[in-house]
């Protein structure tokens, strides 16, 4: 079947192949995955091909979740001493976009705004935080509309944490991350979701691709990055990259949303049988427009 497209302006075409598994010490008898690793096709993205592809072969199934998320669920009845997954895309983003949205910072934390993004606007376990801190965070924005309080705190997130590969792991929280002072782009993101929720803004977490180079020529492949930042609504939503503090534009890829990491996990399950590993996580991707 042929596809047709809008090329989107100022966006560039991007062919990403994300691998990513486990393997057991010994066999795991059964298990069944979620993968949520295709990328979304929103107005602002298009995604021309996409294949996920699971060694050893397994039954599958497909759907959105709460979040709106494509997963593709699959279950392994036999034994098996690993588990490979791959996802090949050929994606088309957009350029960064101005903020919008002329929502204030009342009528979001407030009336049917705070009623309709409730889950958005409370902590989860991964980005919850000091009382204290958020109270000063709200003192230090008090005066800033949504979009500039959201760079504020995307300043704030920068001078907590320090960026550093394999500091921390999945599991740890907003709180532990600034205690240490450190971490990579999920913790983050944690922070900076807590701290836009605390003062009354809603926000949630996205899951994607960052192309790691700007300004590269066409047809170069290179080693690039699973990563994570921000959207957050001012009567429409915006993108925040708290790791970088850059624009989120056409180096950006979006997967999975939700409230935190644990809704949009590229890969999780549950499994019987020896204890597991990971196979490790490579992205390659290629700019080819």
């Amino acid at each position: 079947m042929t596809q047709t497209w809008t090329p989107h302006s100022g966006g560039w075409r991007l062919h990403v192949v994300h691998e990513t598994g486990f393997a057991y010490d010994g066999l795991a008898r059964a298990s069944h995955n979620e993968a949520r690793l295709t990328p979304a096709a929103l107005p602002t993205q298009s995604v021309l091909t996409t294949e996920l592809r699971v060694k050893p072969t397994a039954g599958r199934s497909s759907y959105r979740d709460y979040w709106g998320n494509r997963v593709v669920a699959f279950q392994l009845d036999e034994p098996h001493a690993s588990l490979e997954v791959t996802c090949e895309s050929t994606v088309e983003t957009s350029a960064a976009q101005a903020p919008f949205g002329v929502l204030s910072r009342s009528e979001l934390s407030s009336g049917p705004v705070a009623d309709l993004m409730d889950e958005l606007l409370a902590a989860t376990p991964p980005t919850r935080l000091d009382g204290e801190l958020i109270a000063s965070v709200a003192e230090a924005t008090r005066d800033l509309d949504p979009h500039e309080a959201a760079a504020q705190v995307s300043e704030i997130v920068r001078s907590l944490l320090t960026y550093v590969s394999g500091a921390t792991s999945v599991q740890t929280t907003a709180t532990e991350a600034i205690a240490v002072g450190k971490g990579v782009c999920q913790d983050f993101t944690h922070v900076g979701l807590g701290l836009l929720r605390g003062i009354g803004i809603p926000a949630r977490y996205v899951s994607g691709y960052l192309y790691p180079k700007d300004g590269v020529d066409p047809g170069e492949t290179t080693e690039g990055e699973s990563h994570a930042w921000i959207d957050y609504f001012a009567g429409e939503w915006n993108a925040l990259d708290p790791t970088s503090g850059a624009e989120v534009g056409p180096r950006h890829v979006v997967v999975a949303r939700g409230r935190d990491y644990n809704d949009a996990a590229p890969l999780k399950g549950i499994y019987h049988g020896a204890p597991v590993g990971s196979l490790g996580v490579t992205v390659a991707m290629t700019r080819l427009t």
